[in-house]
């Protein structure tokens, strides 16, 4: 009868261990999620903050360099892509696009010095100079959430734990795109003499 009691005892102490082991790497992993949830945040408003900037920044260019349409043509498209994205993936897709038009659109100021001088446009590209430079720091942030979060469900016995819970992997990082490599290419009309 010993016996019997003993390993009853011993059985539930194991499903108490495990149990416990499980309600614990849930709750990490939950916490760990909503890690990701709020640094994506984070990024999300950061990228708004630019996208309201540059309307105000592509005026203030417009007027100086009018014949420009498609380099502002292709900035509008690509602000209202990142506007309509509505997942992490979309939005992050969107930003590269939205990279590479910002580009063309500062590489008009080496082709027209009258740009390097107007102070709007000078307090405009320090603005966005420094909303870029959130945007790397939200965009670390997130990615290494991102990781903290893949590297924690993807190990053993959390991955087993994780599969039950129904918590899957997340791949949503920010990564170069091939279009934010290359050097935009600017022509511009031979001035007149």
């Amino acid at each position: 009868m010993k016996k019997g009691w003993a390993a009853l005892f011993i059985i539930v102490l194991i499903a108490v261990i495990f149990g416990g082991m499980y309600v614990s790497a849930r709750n990490q992993m939950v916490r760990k999620n909503e890690a990701v949830k709020s640094d994506w945040a984070q990024v999300d408003v950061v990228l708004e903050r630019r996208a309201d900037l540059i309307p105000n920044l592509v005026s203030t260019v417009k007027g100086i360099a009018a014949q420009e349409v498609t380099v502002f043509t292709a900035v509008a498209d690509a602000r209202a892509n990142l506007m309509n994205a509505q997942s992490p993936k979309d939005k992050i897709a969107a930003n590269g696009q939205l990279d590479g038009a910002l580009a063309k659109v500062l590489a008009l100021t080496e082709n027209y010095p009258q740009l390097k001088s107007n102070e709007s446009f000078l307090q405009l590209q320090d603005e966005l100079a420094g909303t870029e430079n959130r945007i790397a720091v939200e965009r670390k942030r997130y990615d290494d959430a991102i990781q903290d979060y893949n590297t924690y469900i993807g190990t053993f016995p959390n991955s087993v734990f994780a599969r039950w819970a129904g918590f899957q992997r997340n791949d949503a990082y920010f990564a170069a795109t091939p279009e934010s490599r290359a050097v935009p290419k600017v022509e511009f009309p031979a001035a007149k003499p």
